[in-house]
């Protein structure tokens, strides 16, 4: 059994993770560090983190129900792509050392935000030289690395939806929010089967932190509605170049 002190920091790590995931995404720069650093094995802290992290992306998707039900095309299209790259990223994640993939990183998280803070430009760029269904097509493709992405490591895949919703022309902050919760419910879903058939999850750890987690993440997507989509943007920005930052000086 763990002492108070790190039971305290595991919950206060799962409650800003379901915040932030709900808000931005991220949330397991929160939850794999802490477990990391009180010594548990980085697979089993990324694939409990996934489990820990599941019911609350599901508890802010729920909130944001009247937002996904304006989007319902775009949540077929992108689910179906979603689920199966899910499921592709968590067997590589148990078939290989995540070693590598944390190295490359602060490159995919530094892609996404540029994505995110320039992708109504893209957007138009694309619609010029390509059209809707080349928008459309390059969201789909996005959405699949994403996809693969979320299910073997996950963090930052918030942002990087965000910015392929940005390609489909998506410009409301709540709806995007409200589909990339969906969306990241679907990859976890498949990647938290993955991981509990393997053998590679710390029950103990997951039991003490989702609670705190499911808490978060409703409360955070509660929050993120009531504010001007201005500010939620500015906000989804600033934490995008925050760990993107924070990633290259502590990796490179």
């Amino acid at each position: 059994m763990l002492p108070p002190t790190d039971l305290l920091i595991l919950v206060g790590a799962a409650l800003l993770a379901g915040a932030l995931n709900a808000v931005a995404g991220g949330g397991s720069f929160f939850t794999v560090p802490a477990m990391v650093v009180l010594g548990i094995n980085p697979v089993v802290a990324n694939a409990t983190s996934t489990v820990v992290l599941w019911p609350a992306s599901v508890a802010s998707a729920w909130a944001y129900r009247r937002e996904v039900a304006q989007v319902k095309r775009e949540a077929l299209s992108l689910g179906g792509v979603s689920a199966v790259g899910g499921l592709a990223g968590a067997l590589l994640l148990v078939g290989t050392p995540g070693e590598v993939f944390l190295r490359v990183l602060p490159f995919l998280l530094l892609v996404a935000t540029l994505l995110f803070t320039f992708g109504n430009r893209l957007k138009a760029v694309l619609g010029a030289h390509a059209g809707e269904r080349g928008g459309r097509l390059a969201a789909l493709g996005l959405q699949g690395f994403i996809a693969v992405y979320g299910g073997y490591f996950g963090g930052g895949i918030g942002l990087m939806m965000l910015a392929g919703l940005a390609l489909l022309g998506m410009t409301d902050i709540h709806r995007m929010n409200g589909l990339k919760t969906l969306l990241s419910s679907l990859i976890n879903a498949l990647a938290v089967v993955t991981f509990v058939l393997s053998g590679v999850v710390d029950y103990p750890l997951a039991l003490v932190m989702v609670t705190s987690a499911v808490v978060g993440g409703f409360l955070g997507a509660v929050w993120a509605r009531k504010l001007d989509p201005r500010w939620v943007r500015g906000f989804v920005i600033a934490v995008g170049w925050s760990m993107t930052a924070y990633f290259f000086l502590r990796t490179w």
